[in-house]
């Protein structure tokens, strides 16, 4: 891994820890939130192309790279509505369940990589506080989010694959548009009001487009095609206590004091993971 891509995946979990506390802030729809950010995602980068004077290209077709942006919609439809039943921190912790989800999509049998999964999710488990009492509303937030994360590793999994030949700002704004797309049409659907939202909602909107969508996901994007997607998702394992101090700093929720230990577990289990994944880069590197 470059010093580059050591530097834009901490970019992007440091501005994805900032997602579920400012969608918990927000009253708006939790599907509306999810399309919104996609949408309006989609057009900054957009946008960007247009100033670039870049073509939007899909070298891997058109269907093939929207498929990132249908696991993308799914993951968000599944995730965002988490946390109107659970905290910050219990929903961050089955999300980051993710890297499992990825290790097995990956077909990955390394011991040293699983090991590293298994020590940084008993991480999360660790500094969430994992395994107090939990009540019916609590537990289906929480496989809503679990749902969340083996999506999350589909839609990583997805994007590792087109991101090798379709440049970044393609594959973010056709990905992003086809998510907006598919979540717009699950919102007419079911009749969710997209507006009429205080002018607090829409700033937290813009805000969570802004850092979570294209500070997070784009600068995950960026990487994914170069990093093994394995390291990318296990990497993402540190939103949790990020996203765990930022409710707790802005939110009220609760921090225990297992905070330290289970990020230092979690450390642990990181580095074990891009040790145990190295050979495989160098494999593929060499044509292997």
């Amino acid at each position: 891994m470059t010093r580059r891509d050591a530097f834009l995946l901490v970019a992007a979990v440091l501005c994805v820890s900032a997602s579920a506390p400012l969608i918990a802030a927000c009253a708006a729809p939790a599907l509306a939130i999810a399309m919104y950010r996609c949408l309006f995602g989609a057009a900054l980068t957009g946008t960007w192309m247009l100033a670039s004077r870049s073509a939007v290209t899909v070298p891997a077709g058109w269907a093939r790279t929207a498929l990132p942006g249908l696991a993308l919609a799914a993951h968000f439809a599944a995730w965002i509505p988490s946390l109107r039943f659970t905290s910050v921190a219990l929903s961050t912790a089955m999300i980051s369940t993710q890297p499992v989800w990825s290790a097995l999509i990956a077909r990955i049998t390394g011991r040293l990589v699983w090991a590293g999964v298994a020590i940084s999710v008993a991480g999360v488990l660790v500094l969430t506080g994992f395994g107090g009492h939990l009540d019916g509303r609590n537990l289906f937030g929480m496989a809503l989010a679990l749902l969340g994360a083996m999506l999350a590793a589909v839609y990583v999994a997805f994007g590792e694959r087109v991101r090798a030949v379709t440049d970044i700002g393609s594959y973010t704004t056709v990905v992003y548009g086809a998510a907006a797309a598919v979540l717009l049409a699950v919102c007419l659907l079911f009749r969710i009001p997209l507006g009429g939202y205080t002018a607090r909602d829409w700033w937290l909107i813009a805000a969570i487009t802004v850092v979570a969508q294209i500070g997070g996901h784009s600068a995950m994007n960026a990487v994914v095609h170069r990093v093994s997607a394995t390291v990318v998702s296990t990497a993402i394992l540190f939103e949790a206590p990020g996203a765990t101090i930022l409710a707790a700093l802005f939110l009220g929720q609760s921090v225990g004091l297992s905070l330290v230990l289970g990020l230092a577990v979690m450390l642990v289990g990181l580095v074990l993971v891009v040790r145990g994944m190295r050979p495989r880069a160098n494999a593929v590197e060499s044509g292997v």
